[in-house]
């Protein structure tokens, strides 16, 4: 049902009471076809103004790795933030919302009014391509540090959009699966996270997902799953903001538009339009469904400060209310900040014989070895990327940090790419781009002495794109040439065509990232003394993106002859075994974590395994940092001495390790997922469809639980991480050992509350993340324990501290499927307390009683 537009009330973001009816009466005066006119995005960023209405353009931008723009200042660059994962490595929800108002900041600064931001899926499988930007792998770790992430953005009137509701959690085929859930996983697990936040944070958007959901009474594409969006989302939840369609994801007119979504985009084309006013015409959609659609866009506009008084067209628009505070230019304040983000999530999973942290004064050379310590993977290729205002290598970072008198030096240790570099441009000659109308003619040509051609935009009327050019390959021996195109294309070298493709998805080629993750044809040459010259060409279909325009996409990549993997890893060693301490940076990059595609496995390849080994045995002062956003297997994990876990770190990367390798920081981090031991330990190991469907047949036993109630002992347990100190549990104390719980209960809010007390036992001042797990009555199906709650402390060395952890009410409830409705759990509840959840040193006993008032909780007023 549509929202009753309430009386005069004074909205989040704004500092003067609004009167909705007034807008609903504004409403009134516009034509269908003029209303209609704004549930489309007037361009792929930004939403329709409409004078009438006093609505401006609304601004949206890609998050949540920073704020990206929308691409209209050529070059522009941006703070670029540790990955989401990091940032839910510290547990702080305190440091999230302090992240939130830079991203804020940030927006402010680049005219971004709604960040798409933060997103909060489930790490449900550790190889989703997405997994490094998501929170958490945990329902109540991702709610509570998306909650303060949104607080923190929307505190200085930027608008956070939910994404991606609901159970987007794998990349494959994300446009055409459906996730089938039962109902009360949904309620418990998928769901939870977004409920949480709405009432805690009140998000002014939700973007609602491209993937499908078969709950058990409905199965639908998200976006025209009426029982989840109109009646979980806006009628139970009560939520009162924009449901905002992920880009290209609408596919449908009257039962997108009657589920519940209120704006597709991107713009100005999609399936709405004069299809939607016919649909409303036809008495397929109520007219009354298209106000509240647009009371709806006004109330996000007025929030952001997008809406005036309305104006006559032709006259003068009046100027948005200015921002509260004017953001100063993005400096050395911002960069600490990020710095401190990424120390604090930074996980010390192991260190043997307290190698770290090194005294820089007691060093004489420091070997830096590995494929990431030459070239750091600092962000998750996709929607997320931002191009950095600056970064800081490892090098970098440790050279600026280390006195002049330690020798640094840097090797690579062979490489751990997939592909070959693309080719250097010394070795193309005339390459350029014919572009062709249908009928053949050429209609002009563009030069670029490029191999990568990676969705370059065409012109209108251009429907081919043919590559011609020549390659020289001087050195003697074995070349390899590789070869990456999209769509339908042809590639020939001297005219015999050694690679061809007939992908005619469209759109779709975007939105699975096949235009910048194609699938390649390698071809070796074999050069002798005389250098060899080949003809290259690549004819290419344009591709129609809609939304995104009309691209081709080719890669052209080349490997010269040179050191062999065993070479440089030898030449590594040598460095290892000459050094003081050796510090090997082995990861990922954008070839293996990207939206768009998810990972066929968990493994970093047998080179950087080699590498590793080869180095740890040539000196026993080894530091091994991971720098990977989603869990890689380390088979080698207990025979390192030191092993840090550095995520996709963002800008800072380098000063940030420094400060942590040399103890200028701790790395206080938790691991906010588990790190499986062996591939076979996983307990969901792919999430491909079967005829269209994902079963999330695992139920409740999503990541650490799973480990848990089946008794395998990870690599590292979710919630682990060492830092610089060691701790003592003493007592754990809940205020009453009976405690009556009620019989209903909205997500967040106050529960019981236990009190521990702990005591910081080692030599330096620690932070330390309580954490409280809870373990039910036992049932049939349901995990051993869940997490319930958790706190970050400081605490100086000897010194003891009592941190009190709040358990929500809603840990004591679960879904009742047949009664369709939130029921308590009675009995006996016994609450774990230690450091992980795999080191759980206290236990306090809860007696749960029936509770006949109340809900334990202050709903958020929703305006």
């Amino acid at each position: 049902m549509p929202v009753s537009p309430p009386a005069a009330s004074l909205l989040p973001g704004q500092r003067e009471p609004v009167d909705e009816r007034r807008w609903a009466d504004l409403v009134k005066g516009l034509t269908l076809a003029e209303k209609v006119r704004l549930l489309t995005g007037a361009t792929l960023w930004t939403l329709a103004e409409e004078p009438r209405l006093g609505l401006h353009p609304v601004v949206t931008s890609d998050g949540p790795q920073g704020v990206r723009g929308t691409g209209d200042v050529p070059g522009e660059t941006g703070l670029l933030a540790p990955a989401p994962s990091a940032t839910a490595a510290t547990w702080d929800p305190a440091l999230a919302r302090r992240l939130g108002r830079l991203f804020a900041a940030e927006a402010r600064r680049k005219n971004v009014d709604v960040v798409l931001a933060p997103l909060v899926n489930l790490q449900r499988t550790p190889v989703a391509g997405r997994h490094f930007e998501c929170l958490s792998e945990d329902p109540l770790l991702s709610g509570v540090l998306g909650a303060a992430l949104v607080q923190g953005i929307q505190e200085a009137g930027v608008a956070a959009c939910l994404k991606h509701f609901v159970a987007n959690d794998s990349e494959t085929d994300r446009t055409r699966y459906r996730a089938r859930i039962d109902p009360r996983t949904l309620r418990e697990v998928y769901l939870a996270p977004f409920e949480r936040i709405v009432a805690e944070a009140g998000p002014w958007s939700v973007m609602g997902a491209y993937s499908g959901l078969d709950d058990g009474t409905e199965s639908a594409p998200v976006l025209e799953h009426r029982r989840i969006l109109q009646g979980v989302l806006k009628d139970e939840w009560g939520f009162d903001g924009a449901v905002i369609s992920d880009w290209a994801a609408t596919q449908t007119t009257a039962p997108a538009a009657n589920a519940g979504l209120d704006l597709v985009m991107p713009g100005p084309d999609g399936p709405w339009g004069a299809a939607l006013v016919d649909a409303v015409e036809r008495g397929e959609v109520d007219e009354a469904v298209i106000d509240d659609k647009i009371l709806r866009l006004m109330r996000l506009a007025a929030r952001v400060g997008k809406l005036t008084r309305p104006w006559a067209p032709g006259e003068q628009a009046p100027p948005p209310p200015p921002a509260t505070t004017e953001p100063p230019p993005a400096g050395e304040t911002d960069f600490t900040a990020l710095r401190e983000v990424l120390t604090r999530g930074t996980v010390l999973l192991r260190n043997e014989r307290d190698l770290l942290p090194l005294d820089a004064a007691r060093l004489g050379s420091v070997a830096l070895i590995g494929p990431n310590a030459v070239e750091p993977y600092l962000q998750g290729g996709g929607s997320a990327y931002v191009p950095a205002v600056r970064t800081v290598g490892y090098a970098e970072g440790l050279r600026a940090a280390l006195p002049d008198t330690v020798t640094l030096s840097v090797h690579r240790g062979g490489s751990s790419r997939r592909h070959a570099p693309f080719i250097d441009p010394a070795r193309l000659t005339g390459l350029r781009a014919a572009f062709l109308a249908p009928d053949g003619t050429r209609v002009g040509e563009e030069i670029r002495a490029t191999g990568n051609w990676g969705f370059f935009p065409v012109p209108d009327g251009v429907r081919d794109v043919v590559l011609t050019g020549r390659i020289t390959l001087a050195e003697p021996g074995t070349h390899t040439l590789e070869f990456g195109c999209a769509g339908r294309f042809t590639v020939a070298l001297d005219r015999n065509v050694v690679h061809s493709g007939e992908d005619d998805r469209g759109v779709d080629l975007i939105l699975d990232s096949s235009h910048n993750h194609p699938t390649t044809h390698r071809h070796t040459v074999r050069v002798g003394t005389t250098p060899r010259e080949l003809y290259l060409r690549i004819d290419l279909r344009v591709v129609d993106g809609e939304g995104y325009g009309r691209f081709v996409t080719a890669h052209v990549r080349h490997a010269p002859p040179g050191p062999t993997a065993e070479d440089e890893i030898a030449e590594a060693v040598r460095a290892a075994r000459a050094a003081d301490v050796a510090v090997v940076v082995i990861g990922t990059n954008e070839e293996i974590e990207s939206e768009g595609w998810d990972r066929p496995d968990l493994e970093l390849g047998d080179r950087q395994h080699r590498l590793v080994r080869a180095v740890a045995a040539a000196n026993p002062r080894t530091v091994v940092v991971v720098n990977a956003g989603a869990p890689v297997l380390l088979p080698w994990a207990d025979q390192v001495p030191a092993l840090l876990w550095h995520w996709l770190p963002g800008q800072e990367a380098g000063h940030a390790l420094a400060d942590v390798v040399l103890g200028h920081a701790e790395p206080s981090g938790r691991l906010p997922w588990t790190l499986p031991a062996r591939a076979e330990d996983v307990p969901v190991p792919h999430a491909i469809p079967v005829d269209g469907v994902i079963d999330y047949r695992e139920g409740l036993h999503t990541g650490h639980r799973a480990y848990d109630s089946a008794g395998i002992e990870p690599a590292f347990p979710f919630g682990h991480g060492l830092g610089w100190t060691t701790w003592s549990y003493a007592r754990a104390e809940a205020p009453e050992p009976s405690v009556p719980v009620p019989p209903s209960c909205p997500a967040g809010g106050d529960g019981p509350r236990v009190t521990v007390t702990l005591a910081n036992t080692g030599p330096r001042a620690g932070r330390e993340i309580v954490q409280v797990y809870l373990e039910p009555p036992a049932a049939d199906g349901d995990p051993v324990r869940v997490l319930a709650g958790f706190a970050v402390t400081d605490v100086a060395a000897g010194e003891t501290a009592t941190v009190t952890v709040t358990v929500p009410w809603r840990s004591f409830h679960t879904w009742d499927e047949a009664a369709g409705r939130w029921r308590p759990r009675t009995g006996r509840h016994r609450l774990r307390i230690g450091r992980s959840s795999g080191d759980l040193r206290l236990s306090v006993d809860l007696d749960i009683l029936p509770g006949t008032t109340g809900t334990g909780h202050t709903p958020r007023p929703v305006a």
